[in-house]
């Protein structure tokens, strides 16, 4: 059986090829609906070389070996030694278009169910389904992390330092930044594990202060999740620790290094503003009160000796991001799938979300883009109000949206923490980004959605389209 699939890529054939070549761009290309994950550290393509790819399906854990058979400027070529069929064979193949200055990326697959005749017969349909949906999210993500290198074409290698680097967004950006040729270290709490990480402990006050030398740039993504569980007082005092206290440890002991980032930039969060109603939200907007507003404030404050110390700082206010592998909508999925769905409380509440690999995009912007400075919202330019965004992924899922969860059971549930995240909410507006330059290719929320779940994906409008 054969399937092919083909997209335009806005660079020369010889860049895509590099790109794909690179460690970590197999991991940027795994849908998020699916379990898999690549056994074993990154590494680039080499002729012969075999990697493990180990797939959950429901209980059962499954292998699947590929080695890479072919490997040509434009072209290279896995074949399964062992897994799931009982052939697979895929042709990646880049090919020029017009006067060489963007190619065609062709995906071509031979394959032959399990089972024989009775595979073909029952599992055929099944499969081919499967393809389109991961080769649709597949070609998006090349189109879309291509189509930001080439808006930055002048941008040269710079080595980045990430704290919370297995995080939802830290696990996507450090892939993107590994493939897009920049090296990469990780500021991790564990053991080191060679010159890729550095130890840190922010709960005990330690740092590996020599180590921080030499950086172009940091991304500090590190803090506790603030739905982890109720606010009780011990959680809040977590939360608020996590950030503030992490994030000036960190802080100074970059200032205090001979050699500083020319760029830190660091996670915030809209609960800056505070729940405002109706409010249009930006940059220049007074902060709000309470418990999430008071730790955004003292979060960023934090990185003050950086600012003192001359070093460019961006704050990123992220709204919520959404992502089938972590955060709000992936705990959504399963009641809205059953039809138990629907609007909280009023439903009137504003929600200002974000698209993950927009996300993933503004981060290097930030780290590429000497005019932004200072706090930055990072939503997408069209909020939507929780009836809004419950409409949309009913129709993304296909299911109804009948089950309202009433604001008195919301707070009865999840307490305090139901105020700030459920039935309140921010209008916000991304006013300092797109001032900057920056496009977001998941505008809409619906457009988001589809892509985030792999459901009709239609193709992303903007600048990597």
């Amino acid at each position: 059986m054969q399937f092919e699939r083909s997209c335009p890529l806005p660079v020369p054939a010889t860049e895509a090829m590099a790109w794909h070549a690179r460690p970590r761009a197999f991991d940027r290309l795994l849908p998020p609906w699916e379990a898999v994950e690549v056994d074993g550290p990154p590494r680039g393509l080499e002729l012969g070389q075999e990697i493990l790819l180990k797939i959950q399906q429901g209980p059962i854990r499954l292998g699947w070996l590929a080695r890479i058979a072919a490997l040509e400027p434009r072209r290279f070529v896995d074949e399964q030694v062992r897994g799931p069929f009982a052939r697979w064979r895929h042709e990646h193949r880049f090919e020029p278009e017009g006067d060489g200055s963007t190619c065609r990326l062709v995906d071509a697959i031979e394959f032959a169910p399990p089972l024989g005749p009775l595979g073909r017969l029952f599992g055929g349909a099944l499969i081919r389904s499967k393809l389109e949906r991961m080769f649709t999210y597949r070609h998006a993500i090349t189109r879309h992390d291509l189509g930001i290198l080439a808006d930055h074409p002048d941008t040269r290698p710079m080595r980045i330092l990430v704290s919370g680097s297995t995080g939802l967004v830290g696990q996507p950006l450090v892939s993107f930044l590994t493939a897009a040729g920049h090296e990469v270290v990780r500021l991790v709490r564990s053991t080191p594990k060679g010159d890729g990480e550095i130890h840190w402990d922010p709960a005990a006050g330690t740092i590996d202060g020599a180590a921080l030398e030499g950086f172009d740039g940091v991304v500090h993504l590190a803090g506790e999740n603030i739905a982890a569980g109720r606010w009780t007082a011990k959680q809040k005092a977590r939360i608020r620790d996590s950030r503030v206290d992490g994030t000036g440890l960190l802080a100074k002991a970059l200032a205090a290094c001979s050699s500083k980032p020319k760029v830190f930039v660091q996670a915030s969060a809209v609960g800056w503003y505070g729940n405002r109603g109706d409010e249009v939200l930006t940059e220049n907007s007074q902060p709000g009160t309470g418990f999430l507003p008071d730790t955004c404030q003292a979060w960023e404050a934090a990185a003050q000796p950086l600012r003192d110390a001359g070093v460019r700082t961006v704050a990123l206010r992220l709204g919520v991001v959404l992502s089938a592998r972590g955060g709000a909508l992936a705990k959504m999925l399963l009641p809205f799938q059953l039809g138990a769905g629907g609007v909280i409380g009023s439903g009137k509440q504003w929600m200002s979300w974000v698209a993950l690999d927009d996300v993933v995009a503004a981060f290097h912007h930030a780290l590429v883009t000497e005019s932004l400075e200072g706090p930055a919202n990072l939503v997408a330019p069209a909020a939507a109000t929780n009836r809004e965004y419950t409409k949309a992924l009913g129709r993304v899922l296909k299911r109804p949206t009948i089950a309202p969860l009433p604001g008195f059971v919301a707070k009865i549930v999840f307490g305090e923490m139901a105020e700030d995240l459920l039935l309140g909410g921010q209008r916000v507006r991304p006013d300092a980004l797109l001032d900057s330059g920056f496009r977001f290719t998941w505008p809409e929320v619906e457009g988001a959605l589809r892509h985030a779940l792999g459901r009709e994906l239609p193709q992303p409008v903007g600048a990597h389209a």
